[in-house]
């Protein structure tokens, strides 16, 4: 589990296609710091496992279905990646509950910064993500916890402050670009509740309005 706090900035130092899967080599600092092997790292907000080490490196192993819903085949050496480490029992949770387990990718489409500083970010998104989005809904993209602004359609918009667009790699960006998404679980939970014949839950639609969930 990790928290959406992004610790530090790695670089791909190598990823390379290995029959169906990949390995992908990351250069860091931070990050390597107390891990072992067999340990998770979040790159980019997906969870993957270390299988061996450097000074200054780290090794993963990518799945062949982490290959499929992420923007990870188009990672080449020298690219910009977003490392956190797994939560553990003795830390604040300054973002939100994130799995490592993305859901697909979302598309950018711009950047505006506002008077404040703040920096507006659009992305679009397929249906099967959208449904799970809401105004003032967590959202993690790239593995940064973020709150929705606004959506309409298939695409939403992000407010992020200048600490985070400057000490992640959003800030290196461009239009139609992918990012990893990882949508709020509880919206999976509550979809599950509602609409699975087999269950015997009291959790209906109408409860969900009268408390102000949906």
């Amino acid at each position: 589990m990790f928290t959406g706090i992004i610790e530090e900035i790695g670089q791909v130092k190598s990823f390379k296609t290995v029959s169906e899967n990949a390995e992908i080599v990351v250069e860091c600092s931070k990050v390597l710091e107390d891990t072992k092997i067999g340990d998770s790292i979040s790159i980019n907000g997906v969870c993957q496992t270390v299988i061996s080490m450097t000074d200054t490196t780290f090794t993963a192993e990518v799945s062949k279905e982490t290959l499929s819903v992420t923007n990870f085949l188009t990672l080449k050496a020298g690219d910009k990646v977003n490392l956190e480490r797994a939560l553990t029992l003795n830390e604040r949770i300054g973002g939100h509950i994130v799995s490592g387990h993305v859901d697909g990718v979302a598309k950018f489409l711009s950047s505006i910064k506002n008077s404040n500083n703040f920096y507006e970010l659009v992305f679009e998104v397929n249906d099967e993500i959208a449904r799970y989005i809401i105004k003032k809904g967590s959202i993690t993209l790239n593995g940064i916890s973020l709150t929705v602004v606004n959506i309409q359609g298939n695409t939403f918009k992000v407010a992020v402050i200048p600490h985070t667009f400057e000490n992640t790699n959003l800030s290196f960006l461009k239009p139609n670009q992918n990012v990893n998404v990882e949508t709020d679980v509880f919206a999976k939970y509550i979809e599950k509740f509602l609409f699975n014949e087999r269950t015997t839950s009291m959790i209906t639609e109408d409860f969900l309005k009268e408390n102000g969930f949906i």
